[in-house]
């Protein structure tokens, strides 16, 4: 277990559901990952939920905002990537054919933040931490370990991101499979898969992945909590276990167990 208590720039730093049910969102998570919710007001009827794991914040939910239904947001799991500065990560990410949804704001006293679609449609944040520094547990059962983009264009998204976050995107050595990783510094935060491995005519999306102690069980129990499981769960050569689920409400991540074959 490692606790964190700060995310260097270019790594992802929060993870946040947004949903169309959170008291049923906070169940299932509650049973799947072990996370206990803690509920903020943000508005009439509105809270925001922080998901703890052994009193560390593991990620957080919200209701999806009227206007985001109204334009067919579906439920959806948002990384947040960490940055000396919003302001200028939203100006470069413009500069370099992305656009700009949210620009640059307060979160109170926790930080500042701006939303971001990449050029080739994927949606994601960057935080600039103040109070608040995000993720503070890792390498447990129910912790954000790897984020993997899926995206129609490989080389035009790999540009961008270098260009925005300094990420090296490679291929693993002897890997013949298309997959190439992202490396932010000196570690490997997540990677995007060949284009024909998506399904046609999906938007381009983060797929967020989560540490668990036994893929096949987890991914039995979250079917049993009304889960639906798009993939596996499978075993990854000398990487380890995953399976892709969506949650009862629709938003989609991965489960993964480090383990060689």
């Amino acid at each position: 277990m490692a606790h964190i208590d700060k995310h260097p720039a270019g790594s992802f730093c929060w993870i946040e559901l947004a949903t169309s049910d959170q008291n049923a969102a906070k169940n299932f998570y509650a049973s799947l990952f072990g996370w206990q919710a803690n509920d903020s007001p943000m508005g009439p009827g509105e809270f925001y939920t922080i998901f703890r794991l052994e009193g560390k914040d593991a990620a957080a939910g919200y209701t999806l905002r009227p206007d985001q239904k109204a334009q067919g947001v579906p439920p959806h799991w948002m990384p947040y990537i960490a940055v000396e500065s919003a302001d200028k990560a939203a100006d470069l990410a413009k500069q370099l054919g992305g656009t700009v949804i949210m620009p640059a704001f307060d979160v109170m006293e926790a930080g500042r933040m701006a939303v971001i679609q990449d050029p080739t449609g994927a949606y994601f944040c960057v935080w600039q931490a103040a109070k608040n520094t995000g993720i503070g547990i890792a390498g447990v059962h129910g912790t954000l370990c790897w984020g993997d983009l899926s995206t129609p264009d490989v080389k035009r998204a790999s540009e961008f991101y270098s260009g925005l976050f300094g990420w090296q995107i490679m291929a693993g050595e002897n890997d013949k499979s298309g997959y190439l990783h992202i490396k932010n510094g000196e570690q490997f935060i997540g990677g995007i898969p060949p284009a024909e491995y998506r399904q046609s005519g999906a938007p381009a999306h983060w797929l967020a992945y989560f540490y668990v102690d036994d893929v096949k069980v987890s991914t039995a129990k979250a079917t049993g909590l009304g889960a639906k499981v798009y993939m596996g769960p499978m075993a990854i050569d000398n990487v380890g276990d995953m399976s892709v689920v969506a949650d009862p409400q629709g938003a989609l991540f991965a489960l993964f167990h480090a383990g060689r074959h």
